[in-house]
């Protein structure tokens, strides 16, 4: 099988690099590896092997890019730019689309998320890697709701059967942009979480959404997503609810790396929005 690497950059250079370099261990060497960026700066000094091309900013718009440079592809494996795999990770992955052909996406075990907490360096990540100890079983798998937007797997034939994309109307950093493309895919087949596929996030806060602009998208695209039905309801009502009380509870001592006071901010507005009828995702490139 022929398996690609995308990864979708922006204002991460140095990062990128060390993430570039860990994918060097694979013992299953991806066929490709993609990175798509906005400006040079993105990237710094290209590195062999390596195919660049560039996007529009947003990462549906370079997930999409991605998607049309590896149509040729069996599987796309889209990694964050701030994503350790570990050295097996594409062999696990490869082995589990061959022996499941009814297999469409897969997603990894992230044994360490720096996106919940202050995030982590590139040193501790691979501490962790080098401290975690994998199933032994290859093909160790479990049914999952979405792959998750830091480390998913695409089988190609079915993205190009039914002409999936990544939704652009979700912009920017996209909250729940996995979720939307995973849940289109996985209408043709099973959604796996790969015991034996890991990762570190690390979590990095450079080039994160602004407070603001996050909160509004946590109401603005689950209510998107369920009209669409991508989402069911419920989950989305569980999500917004979720996100409103956490936002608000941890205003006043919010963390460092975390403008909560922004975020419900943010909620608020987009329930304004709802409530007038004129509520959409794009709308946090006008805040």
């Amino acid at each position: 099988m022929r398996l690609a690497i995308g990864i979708a950059t922006r204002g991460r250079p140095a990062i990128l690099a060390e993430v570039l370099r860990e994918l060097g261990r694979q013992t299953r060497p991806a066929d490709r590896i993609i990175v798509c960026h906005v400006t040079p700066e993105d990237v710094g000094a290209p590195l062999p092997g390596i195919e660049y091309l560039t996007a529009p900013a947003g990462l549906p718009r370079q997930r999409n890019a991605i998607m049309d440079r590896a149509a040729d592809c069996d599987i796309l494996l889209f990694l964050d730019d701030d994503f350790l795999a570990a050295p097996g990770y594409c062999a696990v992955t490869e082995a589990v689309f061959a022996a499941r052909p009814d297999v469409v996406v897969t997603t990894g075990t992230v044994i360490a998320d720096g996106a919940n907490g202050p995030g982590y360096t590139v040193e501790e990540g691979r501490a962790l890697l080098a401290a975690d100890a994998p199933p032994a079983g290859q093909l160790d798998a479990h049914p999952h709701f979405n792959g998750y937007g830091c480390n998913m797997a695409f089988r190609m034939a079915v993205v190009r059967e039914h002409g999936i994309r990544v939704d652009e109307a979700l912009p920017a950093y996209a909250w729940y942009e996995d979720l939307d493309v995973t849940r289109l895919i996985g209408r043709h087949g099973a959604i796996l979480r790969l015991g034996g596929a890991r990762g570190v996030h690390l979590g990095a806060k450079v080039g994160r959404t602004p407070g603001l602009k996050l909160g509004y998208s946590q109401i603005a695209n689950p209510v998107y997503l369920a009209r669409k039905g991508t989402y069911p309801w419920n989950r989305a009502l569980r999500s917004m609810a979720r996100h409103c009380a956490m936002n608000l509870a941890r205003s006043p001592r919010p963390e460092p790396w975390a403008d909560r006071w922004g975020r419900f901010r943010g909620n608020m507005l987009a329930l304004a929005d709802l409530l007038r009828g004129r509520l959409r995702p794009g709308r946090i490139e006008e805040l």
